[in-house]
């Protein structure tokens, strides 16, 4: 039997190496899930801070606000489940939006996701900095650096691949939803609260609880959603059956944060809790379930790491929307670059460096920021379940009605929260949102003519007439007789019908000028030398001006330099080539060629 199995072909289906660095469901969960998971930590303190504006009564409106959050989100996760099946080259809003909404409105959707993107790396960041150092407060006066180092530190998790990244940060992601559900189940057991806070005295003058009120607070609580989009728009970074794990982990996504959303609201209003100064209501639900022992300190520190690591759902979605803008032409096409790990890290990098410049200008304070934040994702929300309805409209499958009734009420709902948000945060910042939207879009449009441009001058689309050769020159610069000069008159010879060598002199230099002749003449490569004269010193531009008065349709440069074999012996160069080469190429509509010749210092050629 041994023998026999030896003999036959492994069929077992081999993973491919580049899957290797692609997500799995879990993986998916750990990448691009950490901002949603870690909006459990100011979600339901974002409603009950305006809640309690209307005391006791507005309090107890904080399940049904949760549960209208809830129910929002049981249509965001099913909506963008059809997302992923019907767009599973990724991008999310902007895929759906682009089909169906049209090119402008696509622009909308990708502007709103990037700023959402980078607001959630520094937003992320500065939280979880913040939470450090309200435990450790001597730590406050270097906020900034901080957050920096957690940025690099994120930053550099992500450019070993998007697989090494959901690794890194399984572990955290499983701790803290564990401890989450912990609370929420001892708290729905305890009678009594274990650890109970000082509530202020509630204010004289308060708000009655009107449908305004009961708006900002479903706006406030929306903020809880942010992130949910992520894994739709990241859905190339999935193993295969890429869309099957990436609605497996969407749908996974909205369960967990929709439990943990509704259990922390159950226990907000069963231990009647109140916002305190310097105490988050997570806090106090979680004292109030475990008490101030182990448990209460294992979820404050599990919440701190989560939200310094919320940023990574950035790190995996924004590189991805930003290759598929760059393969439409709306952005710089280096951003489709991928590295070796299959990382996009031009994309990686730009999500760095705005956050970075976000941090520093904010002086890394969380409360300067989340007014920014939930403004853009709403706007995504809203086109793309509009999309959505119209993409059920066309398809009309079975059951497409339902289909496009629920993605209708999605973008009610999420268009009422967008107005509601930039209306309240408006003079809190959000006027810097309105602005950046249409700078985003007009520098993509800008980016998308000038692709266009190029394209229509290069008549790309078009079947160009059979290639014939062109009678050429290849123009070598020297300056002496060398090795370095014979390799490279014999790579012109093999480029061109005419090859010339090129001296420029300066005064001064007649000596080593009749010298360098002498040596030509007596070494006689079969190559002309022509002596170029300038009275200014100037080195690139007496051979532009020699091109100029070249009678030939197509010229080839080729500048010879030496490759050091190590990297100290650099600083030994001049830099000739590198002057040249930028004035031909600016000057002129010659070929540049440079040609390195790698050396080894102490061997000689035979």
């Amino acid at each position: 039997m041994t023998a026999l199995s030896e003999q036959l072909p492994d069929t077992r289906p081999k993973e491919r190496p580049k899957e290797r660095h692609r997500l799995t469901v879990v993986g998916g969960l750990a990448a691009l899930s950490l901002d949603a998971m870690a909006s459990v930590s100011y979600g339901p303190e974002a409603i009950v801070l305006v809640l309690a504006l209307a005391g006791g009564t507005g309090l107890g409106f904080t399940l049904p606000v949760t549960f209208a959050i809830a129910v929002l989100l049981t249509v965001l996760t099913l909506s963008y489940r059809q997302v992923i099946a019907a767009f599973p080259e990724g991008g999310g809003a902007y895929g759906v939006s682009r089909t169906y909404l049209g090119r402008r409105a696509s622009l909308v959707a990708a502007a709103s996701l990037v700023i959402d993107y980078v607001l959630n790396v520094a937003v992320s960041v500065a939280a979880g900095v913040a939470a450090l150092t309200s435990a450790v407060p001597e730590l406050r006066p270097a906020t900034v650096w901080l957050c920096l180092a957690v940025l690099v530190i994120v930053t550099a998790v992500n450019m070993r691949g998007i697989a090494h990244s959901a690794r890194a940060f399984v572990v955290p992601t499983v701790i803290f939803v564990g401890s989450i559900l912990v609370v929420i189940i001892a708290g729905l057991i305890r009678g009594e609260p274990a650890t109970t806070f000082t509530a202020p005295e509630h204010a004289r003058n308060l708000q009655a609880v009107g449908i305004l009120l009961l708006l900002k607070a479903f706006a406030n609580g929306c903020a809880a959603l942010t992130g949910v989009e992520a894994i739709a728009n990241a859905v190339p970074s999935f193993r295969r059956p890429r869309a099957r794990n990436a609605q497996h982990a969407e749908v996974a996504l909205g369960a967990l944060l929709a439990v943990m959303l509704l259990g922390i609201a159950v226990l907000i209003e069963k231990f009647a809790i109140h916002p305190v100064d310097g105490v988050t209501v997570l806090s106090q639900v979680t004292g109030a379930a475990l008490g101030d022992g182990f448990g209460f300190y294992l979820v404050q520190f599990a919440t701190v790491v989560l939200l310094a690591l919320a940023a990574n759902t950035s790190f995996g979605g924004l590189p991805v929307l930003a290759q598929l803008l760059a393969r439409h032409n709306n952005l710089l096409h280096l951003f489709a670059l991928r590295a070796e790990r299959q990382v996009h890290r031009y994309g990686i990098a730009f999500l760095a460096i705005t956050s970075a410049i976000l941090l520093v200008v904010a002086n890394g304070q969380m409360n300067l920021l989340v007014p920014l934040f939930a403004i853009g994702v709403f706007v995504g929300f809203t086109l793309s379940q509009t999309g959505m309805v119209l993409h059920w409209r066309r398809e009309r499958g079975p059951g497409w009605r339902g289909r496009a009734a629920l993605n209708g009420f999605g973008a009610v709902l999420t268009g009422i929260a967008a107005v509601v948000v930039t209306a309240t945060k408006f003079g809190e910042g959000g006027w810097l949102i309105i602005v950046a939207l249409p700078v985003l879009v007009a520098l993509m449009e800008w980016v998308n003519r000038g692709y266009d441009e190029i394209g229509g001058r290069l008549r790309l689309g078009e079947v160009p007439p059979p290639p014939r050769p062109n009678r050429s020159l290849v123009v070598v610069p020297v300056g002496a007789v060398s090795d370095l000069t014979r390799q490279a008159l014999a790579a012109a010879l093999s480029l061109g019908d005419r090859v010339v060598a090129v001296h420029v002199t300066h005064p001064g230099d007649e000596a080593r000028a009749r010298e360098l002749v002498a040596a030509w003449d007596e070494w006689d490569p079969g190559v002309p030398l022509v002596r170029v004269h300038d009275e200014r010193h100037r080195l690139g531009e007496p051979l532009v001006e020699y091109l100029r008065g070249v009678d030939c349709k197509q010229v080839f440069v080729l500048i010879a330099e030496v490759e050091p074999a190590h990297v100290w012996q650099r600083v030994l160069q001049n830099q000739r080539g590198t002057v040249l080469a930028r004035a031909l190429r600016r000057r002129t509509d010659a070929v540049v060629c440079r040609l390195r010749f790698r050396i080894t210092l102490g061997e000689r050629n035979a």
